[in-house]
């Protein structure tokens, strides 16, 4: 990079001017050229598919790329009106507080309380200070006064998320970077964070990358979208981009909010909102059942059940009396040396069931899925059924080989012939869209091509008669989501029970016929999902929220009541 102190125009807290990143053996720019200035006290979004480059673009920002990260960068990155390249990394610490992806990368794996200590210490700032910097930022995020002796390692992955955005927040830089804060989070904590860190405040400015839209889009001044090629294709409004850019963002598997998905079906019904919604609630209010003309709401009728359709219908339900694949009995189960988190657990995954297991972070939802695949022995109680297989939350604990594609030739059967197993991997790559990935080592892939690669290890083979995906949605984009969508039904029509862990309601809604939800050490509830995304009174208990459909069901009863 070039030092120039006079690079960055006056008023932005960050600015790249024609910045490209080329990792080493790469045969193309991993970014760039990129030309973007973030405001001072501007909240922007950056939105892409996954592997646009967007995690890359925020590590240049301090210098970590190409300091850290060894790589070829060109064009000058700014920083309050200097150059990055004329500090080190670690110099920047007071003027940005970086969230990176793995909060691992964040955790030390010491005490929650130094964990959240550990950047004002080395700031030396005084201890009183430091202590209620502290408590303030656990009370801030939701960090429980319990957690304050427990090592972050102990925690769930929802938890460490948690633990690591409070030890970013308690920073107070004037501009906060965070790269997918809410992907592990169950929906209540993201909703908190997002209201958290996107508060307005005309003295620190946000960057945010996040595939979860519902609640944080509301507030976003500006949103900045890369393309596949990580190059920028659109700057602007929210509401402007989803509405005119709306076509162009489905074609890239970029994700939309479920207000865009409603606005269009309401477009077409010729019954489009005055203004482009950023909420199911903004794209209904203009026909309202108690005030807009009759002939308004039949109009619309349609839309929004066809709508509603898209995350209510299935093409599949389990056959009646199909047999047991993995049944708990009366079990205790715990973490990995550990005492048991859940109790008297009594629960059965079917042949050609897709079972969705929710609950808030911490709530023991891991600790079941591997229980439930024999992969943790049981404190008490039984466990029968066939060994299962499991997806980590953290892709990276899969991976054993050196290449893309040894990881999928490692998933196959040894006996299986050479030709065999060629057309195997060959059909996963693509499938999963990681063809021309297969030689890279799966380290240096993006957050969501490791998600798609560790999934198309998993699923190569017909080896597990159960499979266990925990978190499969976090880090991937639209196109990833519609993919494992694909593959679960695939593996569902030839019998396999699959068991969903996940915080995302709308994902579990549109696949799960079942679900159960674990919460208070125990499982407060077993039954169809959508009668359990119904009952508002326990979601709340467990730390849930309804999907994002939720709005267009209560206007649609609203309306047969009228």
């Amino acid at each position: 990079m070039r030092s120039d102190p006079q690079s960055s125009r006056a008023g932005f807290a960050a600015e790249w001017r024609e910045v490209t990143v080329q990792y080493p053996f790469a045969d193309r720019q991993a970014v760039g050229p990129i030309s973007l200035g973030v405001r001072q006290g501007e909240r922007v979004l950056l939105l892409g598919p996954s592997g646009s480059g967007k995690s890359t673009l925020l590590l240049t920002l301090t210098g970590l790329v190409p300091n850290s990260i060894p790589a070829t960068v060109s064009g000058d990155a700014c920083l309050y009106g200097a150059n990055v390249a004329t500090r080190q990394p670690w110099a920047w610490a007071t003027q940005v507080a970086q969230y990176f992806q793995d909060a691992d990368q964040t955790l030390c794996g010491m005490r929650v309380e130094d964990e959240i200590a550990f950047a004002l210490e080395n700031r030396a700032l005084p201890p009183l200070c430091i202590a209620e910097r502290v408590t303030a930022a656990m009370r801030r995020v939701g960090v429980p006064e319990s957690w304050r002796d427990r090592p972050s390692s102990t925690l769930s992955g929802g938890e460490r998320q948690l633990v690591a955005l409070a030890a970013t927040l308690v920073q107070n830089a004037p501009l906060f970077v965070a790269d997918e804060p809410t992907a592990h989070l169950a929906p209540q904590a993201a909703d908190r964070l997002h209201a958290l860190l996107t508060r307005h405040d005309s003295s620190r400015s946000v960057l945010i990358v996040d595939h979860r839209l519902e609640g944080l889009i509301r507030q976003i001044d500006r949103m900045v979208v890369l393309g596949r090629d990580g190059t920028i294709m659109a700057d602007g409004h929210p509401r402007t981009i989803f509405r005119t850019k709306r076509d162009l963002l489905t074609t890239e598997g970029i994700w939309c909010p479920a207000a865009s998905a409603l606005d269009a079906r309401l477009e077409e019904a010729g019954i489009a909102p005055p203004m482009a919604p950023l909420s199911v609630d903004e794209a209904l209010a203009h026909v309202d059942p108690v005030t807009a003309p009759r002939e308004h709401i039949e109009k619309a009728l349609p839309a929004v059940e066809a709508f509603v359709a898209e995350y209510t219908k299935r093409s599949f339900q389990t056959a009646p009396g199909a047999p047991v694949v993995a049944r708990l009995a009366n079990a205790d189960c715990a973490p990995f040396l550990g005492a048991p988190v859940l109790r008297n657990i009594d629960l059965a995954i079917h042949e050609g069931e897709v079972l969705g297991l929710l609950g808030a972070n911490g709530a023991g939802k891991s600790t079941l899925g591997l229980c439930l695949s024999g992969l943790l022995p049981l404190k008490a109680g039984d466990r029968t059924g066939a060994q299962g297989g499991y997806a980590f939350q953290r892709p990276e604990n899969q991976f054993t080989a050196g290449t893309v594609r040894g990881e999928i030739l490692d998933a196959l059967p040894k006996p299986m012939a050479g030709n065999v197993k060629a057309e195997r991997v060959a059909g996963a790559l693509a499938a999963w869209e990681l063809s021309g990935l297969e030689n890279r080592h799966p380290l240096e892939l993006s957050q969501g091509q490791k998600r798609r690669l560790a999934l198309a290890a998993l699923t190569a083979s017909d080896r597990w008669p159960l499979l266990v995906l925990d978190e499969p949605t976090a880090g991937l984009d639209a196109r990833g989501v519609s993919m494992l969508i694909s593959e679960i039904l695939t593996l569902q029509g030839k019998g396999h029970a699959i068991a969903v862990i996940t915080h995302d309601m709308d994902f579990a809604l549109r696949l799960c016929p079942r679900s159960i939800i674990v919460g208070e050490g125990g499982i407060l509830a077993d039954g169809p999902t959508q009668a359990l995304m119904g009952d508002t009174t326990l979601l709340e208990r467990a730390g849930l929220a309804e999907p994002s459909c939720a709005g267009a069901l209560h206007w649609l009863r609203r309306v047969a009541s009228c």
